[in-house]
C-alpha cells in the first residue's frame, strides 16, 4: 500500500476512535451524572408532585448521602492516626455521593425508630464521662445527609481540650444507619442523638413534606386559586409558593433549640452554654476555652452580651493581630450565626416574643431570629461578643446554598488545617482585649421585609406548635 494512502487511513481511524470515545463519555455523563446534596432524585420524566408515594416496602423519599471516601494524604497526615477511624467509609459506601441503594428500614419503622430514640434521650458514655450538670456546655450539631463534612467535624471537635466535659447533642433531619453509627462510635465525650419528627423523609408526601396537592412554587395565585391547591391563599411576600426542602431548615433548628431548652429533662436546670454548629463546620482546639474565656469577659464588661460568637466570614486571617481580639458589637445574622451561642436566660427572652420568629416570612432560622432581635419591646439588639480570631470555621462547599461542580472537601479542610496549624502560638491566649463598636451600616439596618420563603400558614402554626411540648421525662426503652 503506497505510504500516503496508509496515512490517510490510519488517520481516519484514529478519528473515527476519537469520536467513539467522546461518544461514549457524553452518554455516560448524561445517564449517570451524579446529584449534589440537596438536589431531588427525581427522574426528568417524573412529575415530582406524585413521585413521592408512601409504600411499605421501602422509604419512597432518599436524599444523596455526601458520604465520600477521597480524603486527601496531605489531610490524613495532619489528623492524629487515632482519629482516622472517624474518616473511614465502608467499601460498600466508598462511591462519591453515594445513595442508599438499599434500604434497611421502611417509613413505619423509621418513624417508630425517632419515636424510640426521643422517648429514651439516651446518653451516650455517660457511664465514663459523668452526666450532665447544670453547668456542662452543650453543643448542638445540625446534621442533614452531608455525612463527609461530619467526619471532619468530629475529628475537629475530638481535638479540641476540654471536649469530654461537654454533651454533644446531633440533632437530625434525615434518619440515616451509617451516620446513626458514626456518631455512636463517638468516644471522647457525651453524645445524644436527637430526630426532627416532621421531616420530609418521615412525610414524604404530606405537610410538612411536599403533598401532591401543593401548589406550584412559581405559580401565580389567580391560577393557584384555579388549581384549588391546597395553600393557594397563602404566597409569599414575593408571590412564590413554598418550598419543603428550605422550610425545613428552620422548623429543624426551631425545633432543636425547643427540644434543648425546654423539653429534654438532663436540662431542665440548665444554665449553662448552648452552642450551636451545623454538619460543614470545622472547630479550633481552643474553642472550648475561647468560649469561657468570651464568658468570663462578657460578665466583667459587657452583662449586656448575651451572644457569644466564635466563627466570622473572613477572607484573610491574622492571628498574629487578632488571635486575642475581641469586638462587642449588635448581633447580626450574616455575620455571626456560625458557631455561636447563648444561655437559658437569652432563651427566655426569645420565647417571650416567639411570635416574631414563627410569623415572619423568611425560610432562614437566623434572620427570622434577627427580625426578633429588632422588634424587642423597650429592650435593645442582642449584643454579641465575638473573637476577632475565628474558633469555627465553615469548610462546606457544597449544600442547600451553594452547588459548586466539585465537592471535594479535602481542599477547604486542607486550608482550615494548615491556618490553624499556623496560628498555633496564638491560639489559648491569656487574656483577650475587647473593643466596643456600633456596628456598620449592616448591623443598624433595620430589616423591613424578610426573604420570603415562609408565606403558608401551615409552616407558621407548625412552629408555633413546638414551643408547646413541655419537658419530658426519659423512657428506658432505649434500642440501638
Amino acid at each position: 500500500m503506497p505510504r500516503l494512502k496508509y496515512a490517510s487511513v490510519v488517520r481516519v481511524v484514529v478519528i473515527l476512535g476519537l469520536f467513539c470515545l467522546w461518544l461514549q463519555i457524553m452518554l455516560s455523563a448524561s445517564g449517570g451524572g451524579m446529584y449534589r446534596d440537596g438536589d431531588d432524585q427525581v427522574p426528568l420524566t417524573a412529575n415530582p408532585l406524585t413521585e413521592y408515594k408512601v409504600t411499605d416496602v421501602i422509604v419512597p423519599y432518599t436524599e444523596e448521602l455526601m458520604n465520600s471516601n477521597d480524603t486527601s494524604e496531605q489531610v490524613l497526615a495532619l489528623v492524629p492516626p487515632e482519629l482516622h477511624k472517624y474518616l473511614t467509609v465502608h467499601p460498600k459506601n466508598s462511591s462519591v455521593n453515594s445513595t442508599e441503594r438499599a434500604v434497611s428500614k421502611n417509613l413505619t419503622e423509621i418513624r417508630k425508630a425517632i419515636q424510640r430514640s426521643n422517648e429514651a434521650q439516651y446518653i451516650h458514655n455517660e457511664d465514663i464521662y459523668g452526666p450532665v450538670q447544670n453547668d456542662t456546655i452543650i453543643i448542638a450539631i445540625q446534621v442533614h445527609t452531608r455525612l463527609t463534612y461530619l467526619r471532619h467535624l468530629i475529628v475537629s471537635l475530638a481535638q479540641a481540650r476540654d471536649i469530654e466535659r461537654t454533651l454533644l447533642v446531633f440533632s437530625h433531619d434525615y434518619y440515616n444507619e451509617e451516620i446513626n453509627s458514626l456518631v455512636r462510635s463517638i468516644d471522647f465525650t457525651k453524645v445524644m442523638q436527637i430526630f426532627y419528627p416532621y421531616s420530609i423523609q418521615t412525610h414524604p408526601n404530606e405537610f410538612p413534606g411536599l403533598d401532591p396537592n401543593d401548589c406550584p412554587r412559581d405559580v401565580k395565585m389567580q391560577q393557584a386559586i384555579k388549581l384549588k391547591c391546597i395553600n393557594a391563599l397563602h404566597p409569599d411576600l414575593h408571590g412564590h409558593y413554598r418550598e419543603a426542602k428550605y422550610t425545613q431548615t428552620k422548623h429543624h433548628w426551631w425545633w432543636k433549640a425547643n427540644r434543648i431548652f425546654n423539653q429534654l429533662e438532663c436540662t431542665t436546670n440548665h444554665t449553662g452554654m448552648v452552642v450551636f454548629l451545623e454538619e460543614d463546620h470545622y472547630v479550633a482546639e481552643d474553642f472550648i476555652y475561647m468560649l469561657n474565656l468570651l464568658r468570663a469577659t462578657a460578665d466583667r464588661s459587657c452583662p449586656q452580651c448575651e451572644i457569644i460568637s466564635l466563627g466570622t466570614y473572613l477572607k484573610t486571617y491574622q492571628y498574629h493581630a487578632n488571635g486575642d481580639k475581641v469586638d462587642i458589637t449588635p448581633w447580626h445574622s450574616s455575620m455571626h450565626n456560625m458557631g455561636f451561642g447563648f444561655n437559658r436566660s437569652v432563651w427566655h427572652n426569645i420565647m417571650e416574643i416567639q411570635e416574631q420568629f414563627c410569623a415572619y416570612d423568611d425560610y432562614n432560622w437566623d434572620y427570622s431570629l434577627l427580625h426578633l432581635s429588632q422588634n424587642r419591646k423597650n429592650q435593645e439588639k442582642f449584643k454579641v461578643i465575638m473573637s476577632k480570631g475565628p474558633r469555627v470555621f465553615h469548610i462546606g462547599e457544597c449544600g442547600i446554598h451553594h452547588k459548586k461542580s466539585n465537592c471535594n472537601a479535602s481542599s477547604v479542610i486542607s486550608k482550615v488545617q494548615k491556618l490553624l496549624q499556623n496560628a498555633k502560638p496564638y491560639l489559648f491566649p491569656g487574656s483577650v482585649t475587647a473593643t466596643v463598636t456600633a456596628g456598620g451600616a449592616k448591623h443598624n439596618k433595620k430589616l423591613t421585609k424578610g426573604n420570603g420563603g415562609w408565606g403558608d400558614i401551615r409552616d407558621q402554626e407548625l412552629c408555633t406548635n413546638m414551643t408547646r411540648i413541655g419537658r419530658e421525662l426519659r423512657r428506658y426503652n432505649y434500642y440501638a
